[in-house]
């Protein structure tokens, strides 16, 4: 199983970024996915996550700017960013919880990985 994360970049402040991250492999089930972030000299905080039934979550920081989604056919999540700052400056990791086939149960799965960084 992999998740392989994409969309990053260089952004002007007040602008936006769609991330991606698709999990292939060996699947049997996705219940949770999410996107995290860690900015140099911090620790990981999770930015978002979203269930299999499309219930969000999300960390005080960013509601009303991201939006996460889901599309269960094609394993993917995504996490929609406007209005972005500089302190949003960070590496976004996405993560899964999967049973892949074989498993015994949901285990959890990181992507590489992707930098976003919000500066004029």
């Amino acid at each position: 199983v992999q998740l392989q994360a994409s969309g990053g970049g260089l952004v002007q402040p007040g602008g936006c970024l769609r991330l991606s991250c698709a999990a292939s492999g060996s699947i049997f089930g996705i219940a949770v996915m999410g996107w995290y972030r860690q900015a140099p000299g911090k620790q990981r905080e999770l930015v978002a996550s979203i269930s299999n039934g499309g219930s969000a979550n999300y960390a005080d920081s960013v509601k009303g700017r991201f939006t996460i989604s889901r599309d269960n056919a094609k394993n993917t999540v995504y996490l929609q960013m406007n209005s972005l700052k500089p302190e949003d400056t960070a590496v976004y990791y996405c993560n899964a919880n999967i049973w892949a086939y074989g498993s015994a149960r949901y285990l959890d799965y990181w992507g590489q990985g992707t930098l976003v960084t919000v500066s004029s």
